[in-house]
């Protein structure tokens, strides 16, 4: 009958109970809390008996780990909902490929007599006009008159048909700009926009989220105007 050895039982018992911590990822919050706590442990028996730490001190430096503490743990969670964001945010990036935007853009696309631009307008005017220039003499050819507008993002759809004309100008690339007003005075935050279109979307944790567009090249999501 073979005998076991209770020795090495007993040993491999207490090494699995007492199985060794893995290290603490430096950096982290355990990381810093170990090396708070060793720096306190070693001043602590090495202070002086005749005039050892008074339990302000020793409080005070309590109070400064969880501090410590509590700004890693907030910086993890920061980060965890950084990825987050991103991780929608490209989901709702992929869903906009092959779609028509609105960007800021200085120009107008006329096919078929037919061109989308708009005008993003940050505070209210009390009037807004949109100016189509003809690129190879440089004269405006058409101005749209929109009136009075609340802050926001207008679309529009133009004829190519110039002012005082009955027929529409060729087709083509033509200029445009905005002119708005409000009590008289002209408004930095009304910018014109042009048609383009989401061709494919980069994310990384760097730079975030970004479309590539055709025209305009690579810009965020917060210069998408308007999904068309």
């Amino acid at each position: 009958m073979p005998t076991i050895d209770t020795n090495t039982v007993s040993t491999d018992l207490m090494t699995t109970m007492n199985a060794k911590k893995p290290a603490a990822v430096d950096g982290s919050v355990e990381a810093d809390t170990n090396k708070f706590m060793t720096l306190l442990v070693t001043q602590l028996k090495n202070q002086d008996p005749m005039n050892p730490l008074d339990n302000a001190q020793i409080t005070s430096q309590l109070a400064q780990l969880s501090t410590v503490t509590g700004v890693n743990k907030l910086n993890t969670t920061l980060e965890s909902l950084k990825t987050s964001y991103q991780s929608s945010e490209a989901m709702q990036a992929s869903n906009m490929i092959g779609h028509s935007v609105l960007v800021e853009g200085n120009y107008v696309d006329l096919s078929k007599s037919q061109g989308v631009m708009g005008v993003d307008i940050g505070t209210a005017a009390d009037s807004v006009k949109l100016i189509v220039t003809d690129t190879t003499t440089g004269k405006d050819i058409d101005t749209i008159d929109m009136g009075a507008k609340a802050a926001g993002t207008y679309p529009l759809l133009w004829d190519g048909i110039p002012d005082g004309a009955t027929e529409a100008v060729k087709d083509g690339r033509y200029l445009i700009r905005v002119e708005a007003t409000a009590k008289g005075e002209a408004l930095k935050d009304a910018k014109a926009l042009s048609l383009d279109s989401v061709a494919s979307i980069t994310s990384n944790a760097a730079n975030g989220v970004k479309l590539n567009l055709p025209t305009k090249g690579i810009v965020s999501m917060a210069d998408i105007k308007q999904i068309l």
